[in-house]
């Protein structure tokens, strides 16, 4: 099968979208499928960073993103997509953002016949209210109804995101569950000399967070548990691993959390694994992978009743899943005040997603999109 993955945003830049694509796309790829990446051009293009082996890449324009510094968005590029897609047709297509380039890439699929599963990775909405704009929550949900809509299946990734979209008028939505990669992301990789670094000791408790410092993200709250934990535990550290549009006036006023900033593949996992306690505050996910990531390196956690912490997280034996901002802070101290809490709840999550294999993804993410261009050659039979 020849595919076409439309995104855009791709690693280097990191993110949990970027992140799944790619993962997706190796996924294909390994199971002998011709696969080609279209995206927006990055810099690290033309110092010729991103190369893919097996994966083909069709760069496009495209332009900053406001308020996300080092991201872009593509550029409308339809007419380009279908000379593109008429010489080399794909026998399905995958389109994961529903920025311009994603819009394109569904008109030119359509006017091609080539069948197309999107992707819902972004609450949109719900960032409208994160970045004072809350008026504009149902204006925004109305918008990405009408792009996943135009498509043959809207891939998510948890059940309660596909009841919740079913609700709300979104067609044709399909559960297409996640994994993580539990060889790279493991507890074998605690650093006692990273440690040392961040101020503490082997006995001390380190709260770590992992991914974008932006409002969006809820991070008040990391702040508001972890203040309350350490009044018990006043050994304890804040490590923030990421970057984002907040780190400046966070490290301002909390001069003795440890910033990180944006760590890959090993190091990331290092990161991980160095840490006692994964605080998630987040409330606008559709998913959160770094909750596996998290589960994966032997970290109890913190998080709200949603995405992969409803998935895949038990309250009580992995860490906390909670309702509400107080369920929150009170979670977050109750565990950081029992060591032999802390490693049981870790060693329990690490148990639990042990199972959770990326070549199984891979395997469910072709059986889908193999079943749309079947179907799309018998319509197309039938119409002839």
């Amino acid at each position: 099968m020849r595919y076409a993955l439309v995104t855009e945003t791709w690693p280097p830049e990191v993110n949990g979208v970027a992140l799944t694509v790619q993962g997706l796309a190796r996924g294909l790829s390994a199971r002998g499928h011709a696969v080609e990446v279209v995206r927006p051009r990055q810099a690290a293009d033309d110092a010729g960073d991103t190369a893919e082996d097996a994966i083909a890449t069709l760069l496009m324009r495209g332009a900053g993103l406001p308020r996300y510094p080092g991201l872009r968005f593509g550029l409308p590029a339809a007419g380009q997509l279908l000379k593109h897609w008429r010489q080399a047709p794909p026998d399905a297509v995958y389109i994961a953002t529903e920025g311009p380039l994603g819009w394109s890439a569904l008109r030119a699929a359509a006017k091609l016949g080539v069948p197309v599963a999107s992707g819902f990775h972004t609450r949109f909405d719900h960032y409208m209210h994160d970045y004072g704009m809350p008026w504009l929550e149902g204006t925004a949900l109305a918008w990405m109804r009408r792009f996943h809509n135009r498509a043959d299946a809207t891939l998510v990734p948890t059940r309660e995101l596909q009841e919740l979209l079913q609700a709300r008028g979104f067609r044709r939505v399909v559960r297409l569950a996640r994994a993580v990669d539990t060889v790279q992301l493991s507890p074998s990789l605690r650093d006692p000399s990273l440690r040392a670094g961040w101020g503490v000791d082997a006995n001390a408790m380190v709260a770590i967070h992992v991914g974008r410092i932006a409002p969006e993200k809820n991070l008040d709250l990391a702040v508001r548990a972890f203040r309350a934990l350490q009044a018990r535990r006043p050994d304890a550290r804040f490590v923030w691993v990421g970057d984002g549009p907040s780190r400046g006036e966070l490290a301002r006023d909390n001069p003795d959390f440890v910033f990180c900033g944006v760590q890959r593949g090993e190091q990331l996992a290092r990161h991980f694994a160095s840490g006692d306690l994964f605080l998630f505050p987040s409330r606008s996910e559709t998913f959160g992978n770094v909750t596996l990531e998290a589960m994966a390196s032997g970290l109890a956690t913190v998080a709200f009743d949603s995405g992969a912490a409803r998935e895949h997280l038990r309250n009580g034996e992995h860490g906390a899943r909670v309702a509400d901002d107080a369920g929150f802070i009170a979670a977050a101290v109750r565990l950081a005040g029992d060591d032999a809490m802390l490693r049981a709840a870790g060693a329990a999550a690490r148990a639990a997603v042990i199972r959770l294999r990326p070549e199984q993804v891979a395997a469910d993410f072709d059986a889908l999109l193999a079943g749309l261009a079947r179907r799309g050659e018998r319509d197309a039979a039938l119409a002839a």
